[in-house]
């Protein structure tokens, strides 16, 4: 059976234990079962690599959440000071991501990012072009988001 239904089928088991439907309960079943079913991993046999997708989704989470904090700060200080230090310019990433739902997720989390913005995917899918507000040195802007959100996304589908 997939390990993600099981462990799904496992938070709605706690509910009901529980007698209580709520979000809450949903979560702390479903962390609950995850638990128990890394711990009995060995009895299922065969390599799992849903314990490590469930990993790399949420370091994924959490560095665009840092990313995403750091990027707010450095924005509103540019707005909020007399002085502008944005230097914005249009730059082209080349991608290293393939597929669709891989190539939405990067452009979308670029977007959700204050300071960048994903403007548009070339026909032959193999560069992102990318609106960003603190430009001055485009090489290594394009070297961060291929570091850091694209090299994020591919690990999560591989």
């Amino acid at each position: 059976m997939n390990p993600f239904l099981l462990n799904l089928f496992l938070a709605i088991i706690w509910a009901a234990l529980w007698g209580s439907f709520t979000l809450t309960q949903l979560v702390t079943g479903f962390l609950v079962g995850f638990a128990a079913l890394w711990v009995t991993q060995p009895l299922f046999g065969g390599p799992n690599t849903y314990y490590l997708r469930a990993y790399r989704i949420v370091r994924l989470i959490l560095f665009f959440l840092y990313d995403l904090t750091m990027s707010s700060v450095r924005v509103a200080y540019d707005v909020l000071t007399p002085t502008d230090r944005s230097n914005p310019a249009i730059l082209e990433m080349p991608l290293d991501v393939k597929s669709d739902i891989e190539i939405l997720l990067v452009t979308n989390l670029i977007s959700l990012t204050p300071g960048t913005l994903s403007l548009d995917v070339t026909p032959d899918r193999k560069t992102l072009i990318v609106h960003a507000m603190f430009a001055d040195d485009p090489e290594a802007v394009i070297a961060s988001l291929k570091s850091g959100m694209e090299r994020m996304v591919k690990e999560v589908f591989e």
